[in-house]
């Protein structure tokens, strides 16, 4: 596909037009604004325009608000207007009372509740003890602790039966230990407390009360269902209050929205005297609409140019894909936009990322799973790899059609296939292990051939015509690859599919254009100084440079070989999986599949990016563009 072409708009009106031009014409999600003064020449009087965003405050007060309120604030474009009313500064302080007195109110409330259930807690632990704890902790001449202790140490305790003063009384239990407490008299406290603590005693303080744990926490619980009646209370009032305030309040949100919004825009500008000058981008197929806006405003000129490199434009860019395709942008993203002069590769990573992962994960029942997996991360919680996982999803369940797996069973699917005429799957995985390494070689080789063959066609855009003609990925380079392989399969099979008199002379042409690159490009390029410094250097580097060449070409190809080791890993663990369950058991087969499917999904993933950033998009793609970003008002 391709890439939207972007006009430069330069725009020049009077100071008070100036809000009006910008909520016009920059706020439809077609114009992305650019610093006026990048365009300007100092000299010209111009200066930025720097001025607070007086409407900010308020924005983010009444977020605030509404964000502590649990109310939902939505904009209405309808209500927008071009300047601020008056009242709206006093209407938010207003709010901003109202509300804090609900929120302080529902604050105490909220830590009385928890003060209480704390409180429960911690007497529940001691409701076996049967005494009323406002005389314990009244005592003049004994002192009680409160705490937990393990089981262990409980045990222990028998070895201070001499000790009168060691008295622990359990009062419930738990997995780790026991609740109790001990008392002993004020003046053998300290030592007491030393023993305990060698048991590993944890004191627990509990808060003074009156009556026994049982009547404690009886009167905590009356306080609590109070407490809980109150806040519900208050959470109707508040609930009350948010529906008879939601319509003012929101058109307020609106106007302050809009209103900063388009302040925001404002920085962009640079005026001289009452006069503004305003730059930036919007796409071709937008250009109509912006000059139909802009015609409509009175006192302002505009000009739409074409983005000029040597004045140094560095428009952004903005991708125009097929529906279909548009997933696949989040990955091109990843590696970096295209460059001014780059080819989009989305459509091209779309179809290789989908037939690789198919290649690679093919299993009908999980591939099923992972595009469900996919389409619920995509539609419910908005992430962008989802959608790209709805489309791996079905190109493994394709894949796995050709292998016969469904969930790892290789011969289920036995009668669909005898059912079309078939003895079984068309390609079993674990039976074919040659033809599928051998396969993967076949589609990595094809792969860089299509690689070498779009870096061509970008410096040729680019009228870099030394690079597309004798660079390693360019023509002098595909032949140098292709006579490789030619010798490569003539030496595996013991005889020559290309005759060596054909090959040969092309592979040393190649070669002697690939050692002299550097001069020929820069002949061909038209540039003077193309004579090494020094020859021996030139030989010595370039000599080096071909036989690096020569094995990045050779290991660019094997890297593919990862292609079908990984449907043979994904069989492997399957049956991995089958023999640790000899008698079918269902739930191991289960977490097995779940295993195996985000464990290779993940790795797959890897594996396939790694291959398209570092084998094929590393031979033509830059990567050094900058997305559009046009300015919108954000939806709520």
């Amino acid at each position: 596909m391709a890439v939207s072409k972007m006009m430069l708009v330069r725009a020049v009106g009077r100071l008070p037009q100036l809000d009006s031009f910008l909520a016009s014409c920059c706020l439809g999600g077609y114009f992305q604004p650019e610093q006026a003064m990048k365009h300007l020449s100092g000299s010209m009087g111009f200066a930025p325009l720097a001025q607070e965003n007086s409407c900010a405050p308020l924005l983010h007060k009444i977020e605030d608000l509404a964000e502590a309120s649990g109310f939902a604030l939505h904009t209405d474009s309808s209500r927008v207007v071009t300047a601020l009313s008056p009242d709206t500064d006093s209407y938010v302080r207003k709010l901003s009372e109202r509300l804090t007195v609900l929120h302080d109110e529902r604050k105490t409330l909220t830590e009385q509740l928890a003060t209480c259930e704390n409180a429960v807690e911690q007497y529940r632990h001691f409701t076996g003890l049967g005494i009323d704890l406002g005389e314990v902790f009244s005592c003049s001449y004994v002192k009680a602790r409160f705490g937990h202790m393990p089981r262990e140490s409980s045990q222990k305790l028998s070895a201070y039966a001499d000790n009168p003063y060691i008295l622990f009384i359990p009062c419930s239990e738990d997995a780790a230990g026991e609740w109790g407490a001990y008392f002993a008299p004020r003046e053998r406290a300290e030592e007491v407390d030393r023993i305990f603590a060698s048991l590993y005693f944890e004191r627990l303080r509990i808060p003074g009360a009156v009556g026994t744990p049982e009547e404690i926490v009886e009167e905590l619980e009356k306080n609590i269902a109070i407490l809980r009646e109150q806040l519900a209370a208050l959470d109707a009032r508040n609930a009350a209050f948010w529906h008879t305030e939601s319509e003012q309040c929101c058109a307020v949100y609106s106007q302050l929205d809009y209103l900063s919004a388009v302040f925001e825009l404002r920085r962009y500008a640079a005026v001289h005297g009452e006069s503004f000058f305003y730059v930036g981008w919007i796409p071709q197929e937008n250009a109509a609409q912006f000059e139909k806006t802009a015609k409509a405003q009175d006192g302002i000129s505009f000009e739409l140019v074409e983005p000029d490199k040597s004045e140094g434009h560095d428009p952004p860019v903005k991708l125009r894909n097929l529906r279909i395709f548009r997933p696949f942008e989040y990955i091109v993203e990843m590696f970096g936009m295209p460059s001014r002069g780059d080819a989009d590769v989305t459509s091209f990573v779309a179809v290789t990322y989908t037939l690789l992962f198919g290649i690679m994960f093919g299993d009908v029942g999980q591939g099923a799973v992972l595009a469900l997996a996919g389409w619920f991360m995509w539609k419910k919680r908005q992430m962008q790899m989802g959608k790209v996982l709805v489309y791996c999803g079905i190109s493994a369940v394709c894949g796995g059609f050709v292998y016969g797996s469904c969930f790892g069973y290789e011969e289920l699917m036995d009668p669909l296939y005898h059912a079309v005429g078939l003895t079984g799957a068309p390609v079993p995985v674990m039976h074919t292990i040659i033809g599928m390494l051998l396969f993967s070689i076949g589609i990595g080789i094809s792969l860089l051939l299509l690689s070498m063959g779009m870096n061509i066609c970008v410096k040729l855009r680019r009228k870099n015509i030394g690079a597309a003609l004798f660079s390693h990925n360019g023509l002098a380079g595909m032949l140098f690859y292709l006579c490789g392989i030619c010798f490569a399969v003539g030496f595996m099979l013991k005889r020559q599919v290309v005759p060596v008199t054909v090959y040969l002379p092309v592979f040393l042409l190649s070669a002697l254009l690939l050692f002299f690159s550097p001069i020929f490009t820069a002949l061909v390029n038209g540039k003077k100084d193309w004579k090494p410094h020094s020859w021996g250097e030139f030989v010595m580097e370039n000599a080096f440079e071909l036989f690096e060449y020569l094995l990045s070409y050779f290991s660019n190809t094997l890297s593919f070989l990862r292609v079908s080791a990984f449907a043979l890993v994904h069989a492997g663990m399957m049956l991995a999986v089958f023999s640790m369950t000899k008698s079918g058991n269902l739930i191991v087969i289960i977490f097995g599949n779940l295993f195996v499917l985000v464990m290779e999904a993940l790795f797959t993933s890897i594996q396939i990016m790694r291959l398209e950033f570092y084998e094929l998009f590393s031979r033509f793609y830059l990567g050094e563009g900058h997305a559009f970003t046009p300015a919108r008002l954000a939806p709520k």
